[in-house]
């Protein structure tokens, strides 16, 4: 079964900076797509960005596309994600997940996603 881990989140001032990681432990996820959400509560999760299995290829939400970066580090089993010229509208727990069925075209639905961290929260103020 594999755990995932975040940490990175926190606060910071409207067009402030963060990194997100995500460690993998008991089993690889270098096989497997990975993504980041996001949810505010009462909402429902918002999809971010996903990388593939090589981390040759990424893909995001539109809104983030220019600031946030998304990487991998196979051998260190680790998600990343580099927030930057944060927004008070991005306020929101930060969750990293795997998604088991691609290695690329990687999924956008939460509900296509088998192993979630139990998130970092990410604050922004104005």
């Amino acid at each position: 079964q594999v755990q995932l881990v975040e940490s990175g989140g926190g606060s910071v001032q409207a067009g402030g900076s963060l990194r997100l990681s995500c460690a993998a432990s008991g089993g690889s996820v270098s096989t497997y797509c990975m993504a980041w959400f996001r949810q505010v509560p009462g909402k429902e999760r918002e999809w971010v960005a996903s990388i593939s299995a090589s981390g040759n290829t990424t893909y995001y939400f539109d809104s983030v596309k220019d600031r946030f970066s998304i990487s991998r580090d196979n051998a260190k089993n680790t998600l990343y994600l580099e927030m930057n010229n944060l927004k008070p509208e991005e306020t929101a727990m930060y969750y990293c997940a795997a998604d088991l069925r691609h290695r690329v075209s990687c999924a956008r639905r939460a509900n296509e996603h088998t192993y979630w961290g139990q998130g970092t929260q990410v604050s922004v103020s104005s």
